[in-house]
């Protein structure tokens, strides 16, 4: 039998499905180009915090908002739009996603002032919240129709969008800019918009096969308390985190009563948001989580803090800055697209965690006068973790979370994410008070290199990585060990 007949016998149809029984392709593309919106509105505004803040005569301490209101809007908004797109279907919830980023960049490329910009932001951050829980949850629902486990070439095809579009996002904002001023990385959403608009119209399925029908959707109720309760939690924990000082005292309180609550509500409720009980059962996912906490810590740590200080402490220009960071985007393609097919992870985690270790290190003997050769290892070494980790916990993730709600993990996904990426803002405002200067930079290296020290430790403590692709591992998407439900429905909770 040849591989292409095996693929083609890798698992029973549906009953009445006519299509061809391996994966859609024709749903690739507006998967990736949706998923990909929110990391390059994330990268490309690294390069242009400096003219936009000598455009409207204001310092990096306030500018700093336009990155934390797009991950506020994105960290809140990613769970609630993922658990919708596990109720209603991904289309409605692409469609509209991209329409409000198209609109947003408008707004932006249109700005008078700071605060109409960071309006913007919100917008985009709300607006691209719905395109990858979508993509993993077309993936999930493929995977079921096709009977194929692991989709890895689709799977390493997202990873490598996601992943590598963050750190080409610089080189494209500073292209852009040199091309059409700071204005031009708003404006690009305009064109991206209307692509994945059209893909999606033309491509994506109304209801994927294998999900419930409509009348099951809207008789499942919406949990809009837990949701509130989750979204004042993590509003009042990140706003803590933009600017952690004493006179914010009052924000861990009102985090903590607001995480009381959920707990609570979650607990009680017959259809929650974030099943708590499922999701405390599984470590696994949990260890996920926190891994993805810390790979981003130090990868937007070092994608603004370093950016910055080229700019200042280094006297370079946007355009310039941006192809300084070039080779962290070409090593973050070559490490995803040469292990991209392998579903090990252990190994991605390791060599990244000692990866970004060697970076910090490096960061430590930079100085105005460095050669650009140096500060090109740095980024290369920085660009490997990007491209590994991303894709050794995205592949966890699509391994060990309960079907049923695999658009609500997604978004937890990119929640910690962006966790992560508050907190490398709030340590880049911390050691860059008033001006990117190289004693800073050397003080944001030992914050990189103890976040990547304590990455290194949890791969090491994580024992399930090592059983990956042994098939010792949990049952695909329940990260319980026990049998996913054949009629679409959660898992009861876990026990012990």
């Amino acid at each position: 039998m040849t591989v292409r007949t095996a693929r083609r016998h890798r698992g029973p149809r549906p009953a009445g499905d006519r299509r061809a029984p391996g994966f859609d392709r024709r749903l690739v593309t507006p998967m990736v180009l949706g998923s990909i919106l929110n990391p390059v509105n994330s990268s490309m505004l690294a390069v242009a915090l400096v003219p936009i803040g000598a455009a409207f005569g204001t310092p990096l301490s306030q500018t700093v908002w336009l990155v934390s209101a797009l991950y506020l809007a994105t960290a809140v908004g990613q769970p609630v739009v993922g658990r919708l797109v596990d109720m209603h279907g991904p289309r409605r919830l692409y469609l509209a996603g991209t329409a409000l980023v198209g609109a947003a960049g408008l707004l932006g490329a249109l700005a008078p002032s700071l605060g109409v910009l960071i309006t913007a932001r919100v917008l985009l951050g709300l607006g691209t919240c719905a395109a990858y829980p979508a993509a993993m949850h077309l993936i999930r629902s493929e995977s079921a129709r096709t009977g194929s486990d692991s989709p890895s070439s689709v799977l390493s095809a997202l990873s490598i969008a996601n992943q590598t579009t963050a750190v080409i996002g610089p080189s494209l904002g500073g292209l852009l800019i040199g091309l059409g001023g700071w204005r031009a990385v708003f404006t690009v959403n305009v064109p991206l918009s209307l692509a994945c608009l059209v893909l999606g119209t033309l491509r994506l399925p109304r209801r994927p096969a294998g999900e419930r029908g409509p009348e099951a959707r809207k008789a499942a109720p919406v949990d809009v308390a837990g949701m509130a309760l989750f979204a004042a939690m993590l509003t009042a924990l990140m706003l803590f985190l933009m600017d952690p000082r004493p006179a914010h005292w009052y924000l861990p309180v009102l985090t903590a009563v607001a995480a009381a609550g959920f707990a609570l509500r979650e607990l009680r409720v017959a259809q929650p948001f974030i099943d708590l009980r499922v999701l405390g059962g599984n470590l696994p996912l949990l260890a996920t989580f926190l891994r993805q906490v810390l790979t981003c810590t130090t990868g937007y740590t070092f994608m603004y803090g370093f950016t910055q200080w080229l700019e200042q402490g280094r006297g370079l220009h946007a355009s310039a800055a941006g192809l300084v960071l070039l080779p962290m985007s070409l090593a973050a393609v070559a490490a995803t697209a040469i292990t991209g097919r392998r579903q090990e992870m252990y190994g991605k985690l390791l060599v990244g965690s000692l990866a970004q270790i060697a970076a910090c290190a490096l960061l430590l003997a930079v100085h105005p006068r460095s050669p650009l050769w140096l500060l090109a290892a740095a980024a290369v070494l920085v660009g490997v973790p990007q491209g590994l980790n991303g894709l050794a916990n995205q592949n966890a993730l699509y391994h060990q979370a309960d079907p049923a709600r695999m658009g609500s993990s997604a978004g937890l996904l990119r929640t910690f994410t962006y966790l992560g990426a508050m907190s490398a803002s709030a340590a880049d405002a911390a050691f860059f008070p008033h001006r990117a200067d190289t004693p800073g930079l050397h003080r944001l290296a030992l914050f990189m290199l103890g976040v990547s020290v304590v990455l290194l430790t949890a791969v090491l403590l994580d024992r399930s990585l090592r059983r990956s692709g042994t098939g010792q591992q949990p049952a695909p998407g329940t990260g319980t060990g026990r049998p996913a439900p054949q009629d679409g429905s959660p898992p009861g909770p876990a026990r012990g």
